[in-house]
């Protein structure tokens, strides 16, 4: 399976690269965590902020895999568990789709990517900063999927 995190984000520091780059590199078994960043556009007057917002949108929409099953994490979307993440993960290996995370910029993600959109999730009620919010969906994602794989990783 593959799953690929799509963030729009300017460049974060190191640790954030690190910290994603452990729990990626643990998949195994035909499991891939792939991760993209969608940079931000210029920001202006209120018309150019409408205008640069909509053109990353655009840009997340064409790097989304065909054919894939698209997750928008979003403040306004359901809080899963783990055990309801390991559901879902379970759920979406036997689609046989890739699998697409959108994490959006600091306005959100724009309508068109929320309509693309199978599911919307949300990690926490607390803002994140994006780097962390990555780290986070990056350790959810592996944790829901070593339950699935009978590792020890997730002890409860």
């Amino acid at each position: 399976m593959r799953i690929l995190i799509l963030v729009a984000s300017n460049r974060q520091p190191v640790w954030v690269y690190k910290a994603y780059q452990e729990y990626a590199k643990r998949f195994k078994a035909g499991c891939v965590l792939e991760f993209q960043e969608i940079p931000l556009a210029k920001r202006g007057g209120v018309t150019q902020n409408r205008k640069s917002f909509e053109k990353e949108g655009q840009r997340m929409l064409r790097a989304v895999p065909d054919g894939a099953h698209v997750v928008a994490l979003e403040q306004g979307g359901r809080p899963w568990s783990t055990h309801e993440l390991k559901g879902r993960l379970e759920v979406w290996m036997q689609l046989g789709q890739p699998l697409c995370f959108l994490v959006g910029g600091p306005e959100g993600l724009p309508e068109a990517c929320l309509a693309r959109a199978k599911e919307r999730w949300s990690l926490s009620n607390l803002t994140l900063p994006h780097g962390l919010a990555r780290v986070v969906l990056a350790e959810a994602l592996y944790r829901a999927w070593s339950i699935l794989q009978h590792h020890p990783y997730h002890r409860s």
